[in-house]
């Protein structure tokens, strides 16, 4: 769906919401710390700044070559006489690629923001005990290879982009903003580091059952939201325009369907928290509000604004049940919500399109098309990123040692603590 030659203008504009994108991964940074103890916040916001540059560099010198734009080189196969476009066969290191103001230069720039962004996410799932240097291992991984190789099927010309011309499948797959190339492809990734690593000390009773481990500083949190808000409206008008053909000016509508989503998924959670437990719970509320981020940027230019807001709606009842689901029958321990905000989220949104979404073509086939991505990253990314994951674990361990998650990351791998004026829970008498 992607559209002709950008004007001067476009270019411009495009370029200015890319600037924005890092205000999202600095929302996630914010809210990850908050959700977390007290004494791992500086090595939350450290490990936020080393997955953003190992994540740039990643891309830059691999991922960009795997991911490619859409009518670019890349390998493609023939199945039943039709071609089946599933790697691009760009130089690494972003070589041969004029930055010239192209569409092409500009997509490379957005995947570099947007791998950093889908490489945050797991650091919500594996807070207080993770590794820094097993995150940044980690993070070269999915930015190299795991994200970029769905980014190129869904923006680069692949496979599931081309289901609309090759199967009058719809439009093909449509992920304008990357609820699917970007926020379930981190929440898939945060499900299988979280199996991988295993709950944090204390959070599960011999018996099995779940105790509530708070976050030490809602106010992180919800500076976090406002920042990924802005952040979110660049990631997703930018998606429009170099991923869905979207002109400039619709930006308007990217902008409104972006703010919609998030603002009915925030109240719907906080409404089923005023419910539930007579009081409103501000971190559900918070988890909430960045769901429906995810889930709007999907269908962000393809939807009007009541079907953005049902897609808000949705998105936060789902958010505030999976993340209870997931913690007391999967044994989840995802102090971030990441699992539920950006999967269950992301993958909401790629439904959402087949639900509500206004394109040529649509109907059944749109319904297929946004099937078979769903499928993919249930059925291929996922198993491909934990067993990537897993051997990796087994070359360089992810966990932290019991020593280091009892003192504190902060000390332990830093050698301070983010608030030394200040004295921090010790739940070493609590914990088993």
């Amino acid at each position: 769906m992607t559209a002709g030659v950008l004007s001067e203008t476009g270019s411009a504009i495009c370029l200015l919401f890319i600037f924005l994108i890092p205000l999202a991964s600095a929302g996630l940074a914010l809210i990850n710390t908050g959700l977390g103890r007290s004494r791992s916040a500086a090595h939350t916001m450290l490990a936020a700044l080393c997955i953003l540059a190992t994540a740039a560099v990643a891309f830059a010198a691999i991922g960009f070559a795997v991911e490619g734009y859409a009518g670019r080189a890349a390998y493609a196969v023939m199945l039943q006489g039709k071609p089946w476009n599933w790697i691009a066969s760009e130089r690494f290191f972003l070589r041969g690629l004029g930055f010239d103001g192209g569409r092409a230069a500009l997509a490379a720039l957005f995947g570099m923001m947007a791998a950093g962004l889908a490489a945050m996410i797991p650091l919500g799932s594996a807070l207080d005990r993770w590794r820094l240097g097993a995150s940044v291992a980690a993070t070269a991984v999915l930015a190299a290879w795991t994200y970029p190789l769905f980014a190129h099927w869904v923006w680069g010309g692949g496979w599931l982009a081309q289901l609309g011309a090759t199967y009058h499948l719809g439009s093909g797959f449509i992920d304008s903003g990357g609820s699917g190339a970007i926020q379930a492809v981190g929440g898939l990734t945060a499900l299988a580091t979280t199996w991988i690593l295993g709950p944090r000390r204390g959070k599960y009773s011999p018996q099995g059952m779940p105790s509530a481990i708070p976050g030490h500083d809602a106010v992180l949190v919800l500076t976090g939201c406002l920042l990924a808000w802005i952040g979110w409206m660049g990631l997703n008008s930018a998606g429009a325009i170099l991923f869905t053909g979207a002109a400039w000016g619709e930006a308007a509508l990217v902008a409104v369907n972006t703010t919609l989503a998030a603002g009915a998924a925030g109240m719907t959670a906080a409404g089923i928290t005023r419910l539930r437990f007579r009081k409103t719970d501000a971190s559900l509320a918070a988890n909430g509000f960045v769901g429906g981020l995810a889930a709007s940027s999907a269908g962000c230019a393809v939807l009007p604004p009541a079907a953005a807001i049902l897609t808000g709606i949705v998105a936060g009842v789902l958010v505030v049940y999976s993340v209870e689901w997931l913690e007391l029958h999967l044994s989840v321990d995802d102090p971030g919500g990441a699992n539920s905000v950006h999967g269950v989220g992301g993958l909401w949104g790629v439904l959402a399109v087949a639900f509500f979404a206004r394109v040529p073509g649509g109907g059944e086939g749109q319904w297929v098309a946004q099937m078979a991505g769903v499928g993919t990253l249930l059925g291929f990314v996922f198993p491909l990123t934990y067993g990537v994951n897993a051997l990796l674990n087994l070359v360089y361990h992810q966990r932290v040692a019991p020593d280091g998650e009892r003192q504190g990351l902060d000390l332990h791998e830093l050698g301070a603590g983010a608030y030394p004026d200040f004295l921090t829970h010790n739940e070493d008498a609590w914990q088993r």
